[in-house]
């Protein structure tokens, strides 16, 4: 007995898709636009036959270049988009820190002042946030970062180390409820190789770690050589890895 089915994929919203056999949804795709303007595809189906399906709807219908971001340990959705034409572009490390490694490390240089996460003023923080974007726009281009481009700046989750006349560099942290997660460390670009960056890790951990919170997680582009140095000298872990693939 034939118990196959006729699989049908339709566009049901900007963005959205979904796989039906017979009337029933056995797959969805989604794409959408990050803040730095790159559009990203994720697709949930029941097996790789409906993924393929989703697949080559969505790439018929979306202009390039498509991204999408797989866990390296998910070796099946992987081959699945590379079976679309998807390339690995880059992978990114994701970290765990003990808090512990902050406590008496990483005094920041002579002149700067490391105010703790919410401690920082709205204004001088604005100002630090679009010199920092324009520098990276101006280098590598934010595509390059693991950090996300938030679209809203909120001073309660960052920390900043701050000269007398201006802030020279700052930390993201997400406060979530398992694990705290550290979303970016940057320095100004004149201020960098001064410990600056050491000390606002070190002191946001040591501050964590006065809290009862014993380990923080972050993601570190693996090619990004100052970044891996930095997290490696607080004795990070690597725990698991990101792949963001491409199809151009």
């Amino acid at each position: 007995m034939n118990t196959s089915y006729c699989t049908v994929v339709t566009r049901i919203a900007p963005g959205q898709w979904h796989a039906l056999e017979d009337d029933q949804v056995v797959g969805r795709a989604h794409a959408s636009h990050r803040p730095d303007g790159r559009l990203f595809l994720s697709i949930d189906a029941w097996h790789d036959a409906v993924f393929d399906r989703l697949a080559e709807a969505m790439l018929a219908d979306l202009p390039r270049p498509l991204y999408t971001v797989v866990d390296e340990a998910d070796v099946d959705l992987r081959l699945n988009w590379l079976r679309a034409g998807f390339t690995t572009r880059r992978r990114e490390w994701e970290l765990l820190v003990s808090t512990v490694a902050g406590v008496g490390s990483g005094q920041p240089p002579a002149g700067v002042t490391i105010l703790p996460v919410g401690a920082a003023e709205e204004g001088p923080l604005r100002i630090l946030d679009r010199v920092i974007r324009d520098e990276v726009e101006a280098t590598v281009g934010w595509q390059e970062m693991p950090a996300e481009v938030l679209p809203r700046l909120d001073p309660s989750k960052y920390a900043v180390a701050a000269r007398p006349d201006r802030y020279v560099g700052l930390l993201r942290l997400a406060a979530l409820p398992r694990q705290p997660r550290i979303g970016l460390v940057a320095v100004r670009s004149d201020q960098r190789r001064r410990g600056v960056a050491r000390a606002l890790l070190a002191q946001t951990l040591a501050s964590l770690h006065e809290r009862g919170i014993p380990t923080v997680a972050a993601d570190v582009n693996e090619s990004n050589g100052p970044a891996m140095a930095l997290f490696d000298g607080l004795g990070a872990r690597r725990v698991s890895s990101n792949l963001e693939l491409v199809l151009r």
